[in-house]
C-alpha cells in the first residue's frame, strides 16, 4: 500500500508540475494569463503530492515494510530510529524525493508571495513555469530511473533480489533488511546535513528561474534581482551550513581528524556556494548602481547548473567517495538535463544580450564597486581551480583511459593565496565609499584595523609561532574582524554624537538600521573567524600513535593518555569493540575517551568510530587502531581552538537572517539615508 500511495503521489506531482510548467509560460508570454489565481491549483497539487510521497516513503522505513525493494535495499529492522528517517535520503531514489519536497516548498513560497502582491506579473508568473520545468525533471526522475517505490518481486535472504516499478504487481516482503551503508548510520548529523545541503542547492532554482523569466520577456534592470533577493540569501544560508555541518560529520565519523579533504564531492558543494556567494556581492552592485547586470545573469546560470553538475557527482556513481552512490542510469540522464540548461540557458541570455549588456561604467577600482569587482574576480577564479581539479581526473580517465588523482597539494597550493588575498579584498570592500574613495580617506578608514591585525600577528610571534601560512591567516582574519568593529564603534559614536544615547543604545540602533549591510559584516565576521580557525588547527596541529598495555600510560601534549580497560558491548544494529581511555592532566581526571572498531553485521562492514574531547583551547581527538585482550593501539591527534571553524561556519550560515529580518523595515528607509550611512 505505501508503494501504490507513494507512486501514485508522484505521478500527481509530476502531472501538477506540467500544468505549472504550462500556466507559467502562459502567462510569462500572455500578460493577461500572468496571475496567481491561475497557478494556485497546479502548486498545490505539487507541494501536496510531493508531501505524499514523502510521508509513504517515510511510514515504509517506520514500519519495516520489506515489500519495497528501496526498504528492503537500505534500511532494517535494527536500524535505530533517527537513521531510519535519514535512509529516506541517504540512498540515490529517496534523495530525489527528498529533492522534490523541497523544491514544492519552494515553489510554494514563491507563489505565494506572488499572490501577495495582488497584481498582474509576467516576471512571477514566467518564475513559476521555469520552476515547474525544473519540477518536471526531477518528478519525471522518481516515475523512471529513480523511482524510490519499486515493488520487490524476488527477495534475498537479506534485502531484495528482483524489483518492478509496476507497483500494482504482487510483491513479498524480504525477511530482514540490509540496511542503511555503516558510515550513514552512526551520527546524528546524517539526519541534518542532507536536508540542509539539498535546500541550499534547490533554493538556487529561485533566482535562476527569475533570471531567465526576465530574459525570456527582455527585461532589464534589478526587477528580478530584488524578486528573488530573499530566496538567494536563504539558498545560501542552507548551503553554507550543509557544508559546514557536512564537514563536523566527516571530523566526528571518518576517523582521519580532518573536516575537509577535498573530496569530489565536498568541492561538488563548493562550486555552488562560491559562485552564488559571487552573485550575491555583484548583485549588490547592480541593484546599487545598475553595473554587472549581464554578468549576474551568467552568475546565477552558472550557479543552478553546478547544483546539477554536483548532483550528478554525488548520484551517479561516476566517482569513487564517502558520498557517492553505486553505478545507476541517473548519471546519463542528469548530464544530459545540465546539458540542456547549459544551451538552452546561455542560448536565451545570448539571444537578449542587448537587452541587459548596458550599465554605467566604473569610476574607480578604489571603490566599494571596484573591489565588489575584484572579489568576484577572486570567487570565480577560485571556483574554476576546483572545478578544474574536480573534473581533470573523469576527463582523462574517459579520453586516455589512464587513471589520476588531483589530491589536497593540488587545492591547498591555489586555495590558500586565493584566501589570503579574498579576506584582504573583504576588509577594503566593507569600508570603500561607492563611486570613489581616495587613498586618504582609505587608508583613515583602515589604519586602525591594520594596526590591530599586525599586533595580533606579532603578538603570535612572540608566542612562538613562526609558520608563515599560520602568520598571514592571523593576520588576515583579524583585519576583516577589526575593519568590521571599528566600522560599528565609528558608527555608533557618530550617533552618540548627535543624539543622547549610550553606546551599547548606539550600536544596536546602527546594527539595526541596515540589517543588510551588517548581516554582511555578520557574515565576513564568520569567514574570518573560520580562517583563523582553519589556520590554527591545521599548522598547529599534533599527531602520534601509540601501542600500550592495559593501565599504561603516555605522555601527549601536555596531558597523560591511561588505556584503563577494553569495552565491548552488543547494540541494536552493531557491535562496538572499544578502548576507554582515562585523560588526565597534572594528576586530575579530565575526562575518558572511548574510540571503537564498529561491525556491522547486517552489512559485514567494519567502522571505526573516533572519540574526541572537545575544550577551549582545542580537540583531543583518539583514533583506534588495533585492539586485544591487554594490548590497544590508537592513533592521538591534537587540534588547537578547532571548534572556530564551527562557529565561523554557522555564524556565515545565520548572518543572512539578521538581513531578512529587517528587509520591510529597510525598504523604508529613504535612499539619501542609506547613502550617508556608508559615506
Amino acid at each position: 500500500m505505501n508503494a501504490i500511495i507513494g507512486a501514485a503521489a508522484i505521478l500527481a506531482a509530476f502531472l501538477g508540475s506540467i500544468a505549472l510548467t504550462i500556466r507559467g509560460l502562459t502567462g510569462l508570454f500572455q500578460p493577461r494569463h500572468a496571475t496567481a489565481r491561475r497557478l494556485r491549483l497546479p502548486v498545490l497539487v505539487v507541494l501536496i503530492a510531493s508531501a505524499v510521497s514523502m510521508g509513504a516513503l517515510q511510514v515504509a522505513l517506520l514500519t519495516d515494510d520489506f515489500s519495497m525493494a528501496y526498504v528492503a535495499d537500505h534500511s532494517a529492522s535494527t536500524t535505530p530510529f533517527v537513521f531510519k528517517i535519514a535512509t529516506a535520503w541517504s540512498a540515490l531514489a529517496g534523495s530525489i524525493v527528498l529533492w522534490g519536497l523541497v523544491l514544492a516548498l519552494f515553489v510554494w513560497t514563491v507563489w505565494r508571495s506572488f499572490k501577495a502582491r495582488s497584481e498582474k506579473d509576467q516576471l512571477w508568473a514566467g518564475a513559476l513555469g521555469i520552476m515547474g520545468i525544473v519540477s518536471v525533471f526531477f518528478f519525471g526522475l522518481m516515475l523512471t530511473v529513480s523511482n524510490p517505490f519499486q515493488a520487490c518481486t524476488t527477495p534475498a535472504a537479506v534485502g531484495c533480489f528482483e524489483a518492478t516499478w509496476a507497483v500494482w504487481t504482487p510483491a513479498q516482503a524480504a525477511a530482514e533488511g540490509l540496511g542503511p551503508n555503516p558510515l550513514l548510520q552512526n551520527h546524528f548529523l546524517m539526519a541534518i546535513h542532507p536536508p540542509l545541503l539539498y535546500a541550499g542547492y534547490v533554493g538556487l532554482t529561485v533566482p535562476f528561474a527569475f533570471a531567465m523569466a526576465a530574459l525570456l520577456i527582455g527585461r532589464g534592470g534589478a526587477a528580478w534581482l530584488e524578486a528573488s533577493r530573499s530566496w538567494t540569501l536563504v539558498a545560501w544560508g542552507f548551503l553554507t551550513l550543509g557544508i559546514v555541518l557536512g564537514g563536523l560529520w566527516a571530523y566526528e565519523v571518518l576517523g582521519w581528524g580532518g573536516y575537509w579533504a577535498w573530496d569530489p564531492v565536498e568541492n561538488a558543494s563548493l562550486i555552488p556556494w562560491l559562485i552564488a556567494t559571487a552573485f550575491i556581492h555583484s548583485s549588490i552592485v547592480q541593484r546599487r548602481r545598475g553595473m554587472l547586470q549581464a554578468w549576474n545573469f551568467v552568475l546565477v546560470i552558472l550557479a543552478f547548473a553546478s547544483t546539477i553538475l554536483g548532483t550528478f557527482l554525488t548520484r551517479s556513481g561516476i566517482i569513487s567517495s564517502v558520498h557517492s552512490f553505486s553505478q545507476s542510469p541517473i548519471g546519463p540522464v542528469l548530464l544530459w538535463f545540465l546539458a540542456f540548461i547549459l544551451v538552452v540557458s546561455f542560448g536565451v541570455f545570448a539571444a537578449r544580450i542587448g537587452d541587459v549588456a548596458s550599465s554605467p561604467r566604473l569610476d574607480s577600482i578604489v571603490s566599494r564597486e571596484g573591489f565588489f569587482l575584484v572579489n568576484n574576480l577572486i570567487l570565480s577564479v577560485f571556483a574554476f581551480v576546483v572545478l578544474l581539479g574536480t573534473l581533470y581526473p573523469l576527463f582523462l580517465e574517459a579520453v586516455t583511459g589512464d587513471t589520476a588523482g588531483v589530491g589536497a597539494p593540488f587545492f591547498n597550493r591555489f586555495a590558500i593565496p586565493i584566501s589570503l588575498v579574498l579576506l584582504v579584498a573583504m576588509a577594503a570592500g566593507s569600508i570603500a565609499p561607492w563611486r570613489s574613495a581616495s587613498p586618504t580617506l582609505l587608508w583613515e578608514r583602515i589604519r586602525t584595523p591594520v594596526v590591530i591585525s599586525l599586533a595580533a600577528g606579532a603578538l603570535a610571534v612572540l608566542m612562538d609561532y613562526r609558520d608563515g601560512y599560520l602568520l598571514l591567516g592571523l593576520v588576515a582574519g583579524v583585519l576583516v574582524i577589526a575593519v568590521a568593529v571599528h566600522r560599528l564603534v565609528v558608527s555608533a559614536r557618530r550617533r552618540t554624537a548627535k543624539t543622547d544615547e549610550s553606546i551599547p543604545a548606539a550600536i544596536g540602533k546602527t546594527l539595526t538600521g541596515d540589517r543588510q549591510y551588517w548581516s554582511g559584516q555578520l557574515a565576513h565576521i564568520g569567514v574570518a573567524i573560520l580562517a583563523i580557525g582553519i589556520a590554527l588547527s591545521s599548522n598547529l596541529a599534533i599527531t602520534e600513535t601509540f601501542s600500550v598495555n592495559q593501565f599504561e600510560t603516555v605522555t601527549f601534549a601536555s596531558i597523560e593518555l591511561t588505556y584503563f580497560e577494553p569495552v565491548i558491548r552488543q547494540e541494536a544494529n552493531r557491535e562496538v569493540h572499544g578502548a576507554r581511555i582515562v585523560v588526565t592532566r597534572d594528576g586530575e581526571i579530565v575526562g575518558v575517551l572511548e574510540p571503537s572498531i564498529n561491525d556491522y553485521f547486517m552489512q559485514g562492514q567494519t567502522i571505526g568510530t573516533p572519540s574526541v574531547a572537545t575544550s577551549f583551547g582545542g580537540d583531543l581527538y583518539l583514533t583506534l587502531v588495533q585492539i586485544d585482550e591487554s594490548r590497544v593501539s590508537f592513533k592521538a591527534l591534537w587540534f588547537p581552538y578547532v571548534w572556530l571553524v564551527w562557529v565561523g561556519g554557522v555564524l556565515i550560515g545565520l548572518a543572512p537572517l539578521w538581513g531578512w529580518l529587517g528587509r520591510r523595515r529597510r525598504s523604508r528607509v529613504p535612499k539619501q539615508v542609506e547613502e550617508r550611512t556608508h559615506q
